[in-house]
């Protein structure tokens, strides 16, 4: 990855201590970076929230370009390929939206002096561990994706000191492609779902994530030396669970909506084949980032309660 020209005569903007940090994040237009956009006011922080069409996150002089010119006091990528199969067909796309565009941003940010909150992803590791991932464990990706996120958080590392990386794991919201409006749609239509239940996870709410990580950008806006607090770090809901049980969650909020329950049949992985491989233990250990930042985090069933109640209302409405 080629070195960007800095301009050295440009320092970032002076800043009073009462006034709001000022992120710019990427995802604009997927979950988190939704929500980020979404939950910035309650969090007392101004989000750019960049979507695909504002800028091409492959190009590493737009990236320099474009916070050269704002000079935020933290920028927050979310942007990411997440089609965990189809990435196993195209590796080359994945690798550049998850390893090189990170690496763009961080360059840019070493050079203007400022810090970078990245999310990544459980699939880091392969699921072999028996009870939670610590940060230090070695890495050992299953597929393509997982593959592609760990070498954008090594791009990270390598250029910038005053990063935060988040690992999360299945993410979820009341918007996108996810495992919560995939259960209800088919939900309401089938008498019966088959449902893995040998892969274990927190699932966790892309609104907690963007909470977690604009409590982040505030306290490393402010921080006069925060130097101790960059690393890598693990943010998750609490409690785990397989994704039969969460199927099952699903439908025990739904049931008073739809009148009805398809009966969730609990299977194997081998009776359910995909393309690339998932962990069978996702569960992520989050004490380094509670001891550290204490951001808020709460059940996967309290996240869970807030989505299906906007999305059932969304029903409900006929909307």
């Amino acid at each position: 990855m080629g070195a960007i020209p800095v301009s050295v005569s440009a320092p970032r903007r002076p800043r009073m201590a009462e006034m709001r940090p000022r992120v710019i994040a990427t995802g604009g237009g997927g979950q988190v970076g939704t929500e980020l956009a979404r939950r910035a006011a309650a969090n007392s922080v101004d989000v750019m929230a960049l979507a695909r069409a504002d800028l091409d996150i492959t190009d590493a002089a737009a990236i320099h370009s474009l916070l050269d010119a704002e000079r935020p006091d933290v920028v927050i990528n979310a942007a990411a390929y997440t089609a965990v199969d189809k990435a196993e067909d195209e590796s080359e796309t994945a690798f550049t939206v998850n390893r090189d565009a990170p690496g763009h941003f961080a360059e840019a940010c070493a050079g203007l002096g400022i810090p970078l909150i990245h999310i990544s992803t459980d699939y880091v590791f392969d699921g072999g561990k028996t009870g939670a991932y610590l940060e230090s464990d070695p890495v050992k990706p299953l597929g393509v994706y997982g593959a592609s996120k760990e070498a954008g958080e090594r791009a990270v590392r390598g250029a910038l000191e005053q990063h935060v990386i988040m690992r999360t794991s299945w993410v979820y919201a009341a918007h996108g492609g996810n495992f919560v409006r995939t259960m209800l749609r088919v939900g309401a239509d089938r008498d019966l779902l088959k449902v893995v239940a040998d892969q274990t996870g927190a699932p966790t709410f892309a609104g907690d994530i963007a909470d977690a990580a604009l409590s982040i950008a505030r306290a490393v806006s402010a921080a006069s030396d925060p130097g101790p607090t960059w690393g890598t770090y693990h943010y998750t809901a609490k409690e785990h669970t397989t994704w039969h049980g969460f199927a099952e969650a699903i439908f025990d909020a739904a049931e008073p909506v739809f009148g009805r329950r398809p009966k969730v049949e609990a299977i194997p992985t081998s009776e359910y084949p995909t393309p690339a491989k998932r962990p069978s233990n996702s569960v992520l250990d989050c004490a380094k980032i509670d001891a550290v930042f204490a951001p808020p985090r709460r059940s996967w069933r309290e996240g869970l309660a807030e989505v299906t109640d906007e999305l059932l209302k969304d029903s409900q409405d006929g909307s």
